[in-house]
């Protein structure tokens, strides 16, 4: 009983975790979209350097954007317990639609993040390295259901969310570079991208292995 409601109480905290970096995430989109909409219909350019790319390039900015925010509030349906074990039909096209615009945001962001990063090249190469392992493990979680792997197929969507959900933890580490004046804006995101993503991909090997069947 004390292994079970520990149980229980770790996925609260993470549940916890990830509606706040989901709130994050969303308060930057809407940001974003406030920002640049304006300047892409009267065909104008931000002050600021870091609005700039997402201004001159929508089409790849948003193509990640959007498929983004549909993938990291649907994912958590998908990895709920109750969902999978009592509704499977949705379960499975939910699944089919989250999958899609996984991939989407994930090759968007490779590509956004290779060749318009704002932190410079170390911002690249973190874009490229953890967006490339965010679509491996689609496509693992993907493959491993087509063979009616359950077990493997939670645990490579539970490594692609990490990884996703991510983009949240980063703001707070750019706030915390910056507000001490710790490192510049710029350098605050390559160092950011790096410590976020790889604490997640950390957190997500963590948790498969403390915790290897859902708590319910």
């Amino acid at each position: 009983m004390a292994e079970v409601t520990l149980g229980r109480n770790k996925l609260r905290t993470a549940q916890v975790g990830i509606a706040f970096l989901a709130a994050i995430i969303l308060v930057f989109a809407i940001s974003r979209l406030i920002n640049d909409v304006p300047h892409v219909v009267n065909g104008t350019i931000p002050e600021e350097d870091i609005d700039r790319e997402y201004v001159a390039h929508p089409w790849i900015a948003y193509l990640h954007i959007g498929p983004a925010i549909v993938y990291l509030l649907g994912a958590p349906i998908q990895l709920a317990y109750r969902i999978r074990s009592k509704h499977y039909t949705f379960h499975r096209r939910l699944g089919r639609v989250l999958l899609v615009m996984g991939l989407l945001c994930g090759i968007f962001a490779v590509v956004f993040g290779a060749f318009f990063s704002f932190g410079g090249p170390w911002q690249a190469a973190a874009s490229i390295v953890f967006g490339i392992w965010f679509l491996v493990c689609l496509v693992n979680a993907f493959r491993a259901i087509r063979r009616d792997d359950v077990v493997n197929h939670r645990r490579w969507m539970i490594r692609a969310y990490a990884i996703g959900i991510g983009v949240g933890t980063i703001r707070i580490w750019v706030y915390i570079f910056t507000a001490p004046d710790l490192l510049s804006f710029p350098d605050s995101f390559a160092a950011a991208f790096w410590i976020s993503f790889a604490l997640h991909a950390v957190f997500a090997e963590w948790w498969i292995r403390t915790t290897p069947h859902p708590p319910g």
